[in-house]
């Protein structure tokens, strides 16, 4: 799954035993500006120094997995929790960035009109049937 989002909060890295640890992160959602969300994610392992390159505020793309799991408790209640587990963070560029290079300009100023072949011959009372 994937989502885009700015980072709201970023946690340092917890070691939870000799062989795991996870890193967690905000980020706030807003699909409905009018109410946006924030959802926290983790990243475990090797993954937790990916969030080293970036900082709150920033815009990213996050693709995740959604894990869930059961646990029952010493009372015997069945209990179940869900983590959004990120496994790539990618920055957004900003939109001033331009997507397309700008056309060459001429001396004057002006943009070249260009025009397809076959209408340099055309005069204007050639009809096309």
């Amino acid at each position: 799954m994937e989502i885009k989002g700015t980072i709201k909060k970023i946690a340092e890295t917890v070691q939870i035993s000799d062989r795991f640890r996870k890193r967690e992160f905000v980020v706030e959602y807003a699909s409905n500006p009018d109410y946006p969300q924030s959802l926290q994610f983790e990243m475990v392992q090797d993954r937790c120094e990916l969030l080293d390159s970036f900082q709150e505020g920033q815009q990213v793309e996050i693709s995740f997995d959604l894990r869930g799991r059961e646990w029952t408790n010493p009372q015997g209640q069945v209990k179940y929790f869900n983590t959004l587990q990120a496994w790539k963070l990618v920055a957004e560029q900003s939109s001033a960035t331009p997507s397309a290079p700008k056309p060459p300009q001429t001396g004057s100023g002006q943009i070249p009109q260009e025009q397809p072949g076959w209408l340099e011959n055309e005069t204007s009372d050639d009809l096309p049937f």
